[in-house]
């Protein structure tokens, strides 16, 4: 299964589908114009894990803090359906989100 799964940067094209895992898997969920912020102020720290027929089977939900020194981020939310958990989903939304930080924003 594993093989069949990929790790890209979100756009607002897949914001609906990063709802909707959100839905079917966390108690605390978010309304479409709270993804839409994030996209719109940090894009390049949001991304998807999607099957190989292109459907949303996890998301990455993260920012960076304002005025920080050193700039660090955080993770908003994370979620990879049941069907597709214990392949390693997670950790790669995590250290893809992750290493953004570091490369745009210098995070520490």
């Amino acid at each position: 299964v594993a093989a069949m799964l990929s790790v890209r940067e979100a756009s607002v094209e897949d914001l609906l589908q990063m709802q909707q895992t959100n839905l079917w898997c966390l108690p605390e969920n978010y309304n479409l114009k709270y993804y839409l912020y994030h996209i719109l102020s940090w894009p390049q720290l949001l991304y998807v894990a999607e099957d190989h027929k292109g459907k949303v089977v996890g998301y990455v939900l993260a920012k960076m803090e304002e005025d920080d020194e050193p700039p660090h981020g955080h993770i908003t939310s994370l979620s990879v359906l049941r069907t597709h958990r214990k392949c390693g989903l997670a950790t790669k939304l995590m250290t893809s989100s992750h290493d953004r930080m570091v490369e745009s924003f210098d995070a520490a």
